[in-house]
Parts: structure tokens; sequence; C-alpha cells
């Protein structure tokens, strides 16, 4: 069974980093994924920076920041995470920690360094083909995931 690196990716709204839903993988290839409860700190009275979810199914199907946070732990403790470096996960996670007054105990690096065979701008290239390739969405954390996952699989064979 191949032991993968952890990836991350976080869906945020327009609001500067607000995480809204996250996954995360696991060595076996396995992803853990959840919507987020916002914060009361979050939200302010004339927020719409949402994106696709209401405050209603945010609040009844995520799981608090806190619990987020503890499964993170549980999982990645100490860990470096891969993202796919679109700029927004850095922002998300401090969030998340700062919320509690946390430093973040993950870090995170591009996904594109971890292969030595291919430049950042081709593993970019390659991400959005495989997007394509497998019919899903970009931005959405758990397609995110299966992308990043399928392409480790495919570079990490032909190194």
């Amino acid at each position: 069974m191949a032991d993968y690196p952890g990836f991350i990716a976080i869906e945020t709204g327009e609001d500067d980093g607000l995480p809204l839903a996250i996954a995360w993988s696991l060595p076996d290839g396995r992803v853990k994924q959840t919507l987020i409860q916002p914060d009361d700190s979050w939200i302010k009275e004339d927020t719409n920076a949402m994106g696709a979810y209401s405050i209603e199914e945010l609040e009844s199907l995520g799981v608090s920041p806190l619990e987020v946070i503890r499964e993170l732990e549980n999982d990645h403790f100490s860990a470096t995470l891969y993202t796919s470096d679109n700029g927004d996960d850095e922002a998300a996670l401090a969030r998340l920690f700062d919320t509690y007054g946390l430093d973040p105990f993950v870090e995170l690096a591009p996904a594109s360094v971890l292969y030595s065979s291919i430049t950042a701008s081709e593993w970019h290239r390659q991400r959005r083909e495989t997007f394509s390739e497998l019919g899903l969405e970009p931005m959405r954390p758990e397609h995110e995931l299966e992308v990043m996952l399928s392409m480790h699989q495919r570079l990490t064979e032909e190194d």
C-alpha cells in the first residue's frame, strides 16, 4: 500500500480567508472532509461571504473550528501538509487557529515541491488537466484532494 504525503485544501469565502470547508488526506490515501461552522467572530451582520453555502447550512452540517483543529492535530501534529498553493489555504488555516489564540502546529508547502521531475508551472498545468480529466471542480476541497492524490500516484510511478 502506498504511503501518501499529507495533502490539505480549504474552501474559503469571499471575506479574506474565511474557512468554509476543509479536507485533508491520511497516509493511506483516505480523505477526511467537513464543512466548518462559522465562529461568531467571523460573521458580520451584513456578511455575504459564505460562498455557495448559507450560514444555516454551515451551522447545521458543519463542525466547530475547534473540532476541526483537534481532528487535524490527531492526524497531522507537527507535520508538513501540501497544498495546491492557491494562497488562500494559509490565511484560512491561520484564521481557524487565531480564533482560539493558538499557533498552527502544521506547516503548509506547495505540493509541487514533492516532485523533482517537474517544475511548479508544469505541476499546475498537470493539475488543471487532471481536474478536467476527472470532471472535478477546482476550489472544492475534496476535489482538490482527489486531484493531488491522483497526481501523486502518477508522478511517483514515473520517478
